[in-house]
């Protein structure tokens, strides 16, 4: 398989491009492999946090922890 990796202005990898044949064997292999992509639905109730949070997040935009700082916290704890 011929994988091409697509990354960022930063070097971060955010995809990859696949040849359409290799597409098309894999969807020969794993069966049901494109109703996966096609069927991916958000449950209703995540969508309720996700907007729970932006809406606490837009009412107090100072008041949130540091990524990794907060990452940091939790590794000591471990």
């Amino acid at each position: 398989m011929n994988l091409q990796f697509i990354s960022d202005n930063k070097g971060l990898t955010t995809g990859i491009f696949m040849p359409i044949q290799d597409w098309q064997d894999l969807k020969k292999k794993y069966k049901g492999i494109e109703k996966e992509e096609q069927d991916f639905d958000i449950p209703e109730w995540r969508k309720t946090i996700i907007d729970q949070r932006l809406a606490a997040y837009k009412a107090n935009p100072t008041d949130v922890l540091d990524f990794n700082q907060a990452i940091a916290d939790i590794e000591k704890e471990l």
